[in-house]
């Protein structure tokens, strides 16, 4: 072999990756994604329930401070960001930002006087499938469970 052959060898062997060695680099990145997403997955809802429980908290410290402004708590949460004309003591707005969404999207569930918090109020999220079932983060949960 002459000396520029030699070199025409060399750089088509450096020029780049072959079919077969990318497709075993994609069929390892597709393993590992196949192990790891499902181990993912359930600190994602974790954090949207943690997530949905530290906004029932803010709106809750929120609904409190109304209440010792005006001596009830309101009727609605609106009335949270806008004075609703029946608080004569109204300092708000009370949530800085409006009423929050939680996790998924959907709008809190407020009722006052609540059914179980009784001279209260009673506010929740619908959890991940937006309807009242075992998976909604309540203000009555102290465990977890409905």
């Amino acid at each position: 072999m002459s000396k520029g052959m030699n070199r025409a060898v060399v750089s088509n062997i450096k020029s780049g990756f072959t079919l077969i060695e990318i497709l075993l680099v994609v069929v390892i990145i597709g393993i590992l994604a196949a192990v790891a997403v499902p181990r993912l997955g359930g600190r994602v809802r974790q954090s949207q329930e943690a997530a949905a429980k530290a906004s029932i908290d803010a709106i809750g410290l929120a609904l409190r401070l109304y209440e010792v402004d005006n001596g009830s708590y309101p009727g609605s949460l609106q009335g949270l960001v806008a004075s609703p004309g029946n608080a004569p003591n109204w300092r708000g707005p009370y949530l800085e930002k409006g009423i929050p969404k939680d996790p998924w999207g959907n709008d809190f569930v407020y009722a006052q006087p609540g059914s179980h918090n009784v001279g209260g109020y009673d506010l929740s999220s619908l959890g991940p499938d937006g309807s009242a079932s075992g998976d909604d983060v309540c203000n009555w949960q102290t465990t977890g469970q409905p």
